[in-house]
C-alpha cells in the first residue's frame, strides 16, 4: 500500500501547488492589466516622423458589419498609411464593399486585390500575398475583416513599436453587442482569454494571435516573406517564433482589439474555440495536459481532493469558495479590459460565465476527439509541429 500512498500524495501535492498558481496568475493580470491597458495616446514628437503603414485587409463574403468595420479604417487619425483589401473570388460581395468606401473616401490611399496566389496551404496567406509584395511602407498591420478601428487605435500601436520591439499585437476582445451569444463572447475574451494574454505578455511568452498585428516588414522579408509561413494554419504564432527567436520582442498595445463580426452565433463561436484548441495541441502538445487543469472547475475539484486528502479539510466548501472567488476575480478583470461600463448586468455575466466555464472542458475533449480542423468550406489535417495538409473531397466514381 506504501507506493499508493506515496502516489496519492504525490498527485495531491501537485495539484494543490498547481491550484496556487493559478491564483498567481490571476493576481498578474488584474495588476498588468490595470497597468497595461487604456492608457492615453501620446503623439510623437515633432521632430520624429510618423512611419508609414500599409495595412493588409484579408476578406471573404459580406456580413452585417463589414461596410462600418471597414470605413472606421478609412476614418482613422494617423498621417500616413495604405489600405491593401485582399480578395481571395473576383465575383465575392465583398469587392462591391470595398468600391462603395474607396468611392466614399478618394483622399485615403487604398487599393483592391483579387485572385490571391497560391504559395501554400494556408488560405489567408495566399489571399494576402499580393497585398503584401505591394506594400510599400515599413510597417505592416494585418487585421482581419471583423475588427473595428478607433480614431487613435493606429496611433496606440505605433507608439508601442520601440526599437527592440518587432511586432505589436492587441489584446482579442469584443465590441458592445446584443443577445446572449455577444455576452458569451465577452466573458470569454475579457476573462480567460485576457488572463492568460495578458500574464503572457507580461513573461514574454508568444501567445501572438494575429487578428490584429502591427509588424516590421523588413523582419518578415528577412525569412521569405510572409508565404514561408503558409504551411501553417496558426501563421501568426510562427511568425512571432520567428521574430522571438531572432532576438526581437512582442507587446501587446494598450487598446484590445474591436472584434464587431456581424454572425454572433453560440454554435459558431464554440467551432471557433475549437479549432483553436486543436491548432494549440498540435502546436504544443503539452498542452493536452495543462489546458484541461487551467479551467476553474476542472482544477477547483482536483484542489479540493487534494486538501480534503492532506489537510482533511471539507471538499465541498472548498470547492465553493474556490468558484465564488474566481468568479469574483474574473469579474474585476472583466471591468478593467471593457474601461467602462458592461453591456450587460450581473445575472447575465452569471449565466454567461457559468455556461463557458461547464462548456470549455467539452470543448476541449471534442477538439481531442475529431482533430480535423474545418474553416470555412476547407478541411485540413494538421500534424504535430502545426504543419498542415488539406483534405480534398473524395470524389465518387
Amino acid at each position: 500500500m506504501a507506493p499508493v500512498i506515496y502516489t496519492l500524495y504525490g498527485f495531491a501535492i501537485l495539484f494543490f501547488v498547481f491550484w496556487c498558481g493559478k491564483w498567481i496568475v490571476h493576481l498578474i493580470a488584474l495588476f498588468y492589466g490595470k497597468w497595461k491597458l487604456h492608457k492615453k495616446v501620446t503623439q510623437l514628437p515633432c521632430e520624429t516622423p510618423y512611419p508609414g503603414v500599409s495595412i493588409l485587409k484579408p476578406l471573404m463574403g459580406v456580413d452585417p458589419n463589414l461596410f462600418c468595420n471597414l470605413e472606421t479604417f478609412f476614418t482613422m487619425n494617423y498621417p500616413v498609411y495604405e489600405l491593401l483589401f485582399c480578395v481571395e473570388d473576383k465575383s465575392d460581395p465583398a469587392v462591391m464593399v470595398v468600391m462603395q468606401l474607396t468611392e466614399k473616401y478618394p483622399t485615403v490611399s487604398s487599393r483592391l486585390f483579387t485572385g490571391g496566389s497560391n504559395v501554400g496551404v494556408n488560405p489567408k496567406i495566399n489571399n494576402m500575398q499580393p497585398g503584401f509584395k505591394a506594400a510599400k511602407y515599413e510597417l505592416i498591420l494585418i487585421s482581419d475583416s471583423g475588427i473595428r478601428m478607433k480614431e487613435d487605435t493606429l496611433l496606440d500601436m505605433v507608439s508601442c513599436m520601440t526599437e527592440d520591439v518587432g511586432l505589436v499585437h492587441q489584446m482579442p476582445f469584443t465590441c458592445d453587442r446584443d443577445g446572449f451569444a455577444a455576452t458569451l463572447e465577452k466573458v470569454y475574451f475579457g476573462t480567460a482569454q485576457a488572463r492568460i494574454y495578458l500574464v503572457a505578455d507580461f513573461l514574454r511568452v508568444n501567445c501572438h494571435t494575429g487578428m490584429s498585428a502591427l509588424m516590421r516588414k523588413a523582419l518578415i522579408d528577412e525569412v521569405g516573406g510572409i508565404e514561408a509561413f503558409s504551411c501553417y494554419l496558426a501563421e501568426d504564432f510562427f511568425l512571432a517564433k520567428s521574430l522571438k527567436e531572432r532576438g526581437w520582442r512582442m507587446c501587446i498595445s494598450s487598446q484590445p482589439a474591436w472584434q464587431n463580426s456581424g454572425v454572433c452565433e453560440i454554435n459558431s463561436f464554440q467551432a471557433r474555440l475549437t479549432r483553436w484548441a486543436k491548432l494549440r495541441v498540435a502546436m504544443v502538445p503539452h498542452t493536452i495536459l495543462l489546458e484541461p487543469l487551467s479551467e476553474c472547475m476542472v482544477i477547483g475539484a482536483c484542489a479540493s481532493w487534494a486538501v480534503s486528502f492532506l489537510f482533511s479539510w471539507d471538499p465541498l466548501v472548498f470547492y465553493l469558495v474556490h468558484i465564488l472567488v474566481w468568479f469574483l476575480l474574473d469579474w474585476i478583470l472583466l471591468s478593467i479590459i471593457q474601461n467602462g461600463s458592461l453591456p450587460f448586468n450581473k445575472f447575465d455575466f452569471v449565466m454567461g460565465w457559468l455556461f463557458r466555464e461547464c462548456s470549455s472542458p467539452y470543448l476541449f475533449l471534442h477538439a481531442l476527439w475529431d482533430p480535423a480542423i474545418r474553416w470555412r468550406a476547407r478541411t485540413y489535417r494538421l500534424r504535430w509541429g502545426g504543419v498542415a495538409e488539406e483534405l480534398k473531397p473524395k470524389v465518387k466514381v
